[in-house]
């Protein structure tokens, strides 16, 4: 991978592998990226906006200082520093069917998302689509976060949002959710429950831990291990992932995709969302 410095806000990724923008955007791990046009993403992410645009075989990052923090942040955010071609190579050799699928969306990577805002969106897609999770999660920004450009906003932190009550998040129209919310920022802001320690931690011991917060069960638990703190051995199973499961793996658990479960998951769930018919 060569780095080309632009100037203070751009930067160029030329020989890129295994890392497409729309795969890892679109695979259902995170809800604040958008794609504008064929070629150009636009996040917020950290508290910063960043737009990234597609030309041949090149990446370019733009955005505020974003030169100078690229090693400090978008480095680690898109786990560069991960041979993902490795892993794939390995995944492959443990079943035929997983192979087809880390072929399929080779692109795919585990982003390094902040803790609090991955719990707190996969608090809010509980029993929803991605479409209304976005609409809902850009309302709690818009009341409740930092504007940092015109009209993008940050990521409330759990402090503010754990001041609130549930008639002040009803702009947001989150329904039942608003409890959930209210009681993980606040477990999450008085240090109760901490990421620091769920980052150590027995993953059966964190899970049980995240699954103290009102309305968090086993799905949400196991993505905001896997998003939120890089749990590469989490495995999130919803409805799609255990179609998966019974059809391509039946009787297989987590501990038969190793320590790198959780990137398996994720070429496994765009698989079988991609191709409904073959897990009927």
């Amino acid at each position: 991978m060569i780095f080309k410095i632009i100037n203070d806000n751009q930067i160029i990724l030329e020989d890129v592998h295994d890392f497409d923008l729309e795969q890892t955007f679109n695979c259902g791990q995170c809800f604040r990226w958008n794609k504008i046009t064929e070629n150009l993403f636009v996040g917020v992410v950290f508290e910063r906006v960043v737009r990234i645009s597609i030309e041949k075989n090149k990446i370019i990052f733009t955005g505020r200082d974003v030169a100078h923090e690229f090693d400090l942040i978008w480095r680690d955010y898109f786990d560069l520093n991960i041979n993902y071609y490795k892993i794939k190579k390995n995944l492959s050799l443990i079943d035929p069917t997983l192979k087809i699928a880390c072929k399929y969306a080779p692109g795919i990577r585990i982003l390094k998302q902040d803790f609090w805002e991955t719990l707190c969106s996969f608090i809010i897609s509980q029993n929803n689509n991605i479409p209304r999770i976005k609409c809902i999660i850009e309302r709690l920004c818009v009341n409740f976060g930092q504007e940092i450009e015109p009209n993008f906003f940050s990521f409330p932190s759990s402090s503010v949002i754990a001041k609130l009550n549930q008639a002040d998040l009803a702009p947001i129209k989150c329904g039942f959710r608003d409890s959930y919310i209210l009681d993980a920022a606040q477990k999450i802001s008085s240090r109760e429950i901490c990421p620091k320690k769920l980052k150590s931690e027995d993953i059966n011991t964190a899970r049980a831990e995240l699954m103290k917060i009102k309305g968090v069960g086993p799905k949400v638990a196991e993505c905001t291990l896997l998003y939120g703190l890089h749990r590469l051995e989490a495995f999130p199973v919803d409805v799609w992932m255990k179609r998966a499961l019974d059809a391509f793996f039946p009787g297989k658990n987590a501990s038969y995709f190793g320590p790198y479960a959780g990137i398996a998951q994720q070429y496994i769930f765009h698989y079988s969302r991609m191709n409904p018919t073959l897990v009927k």
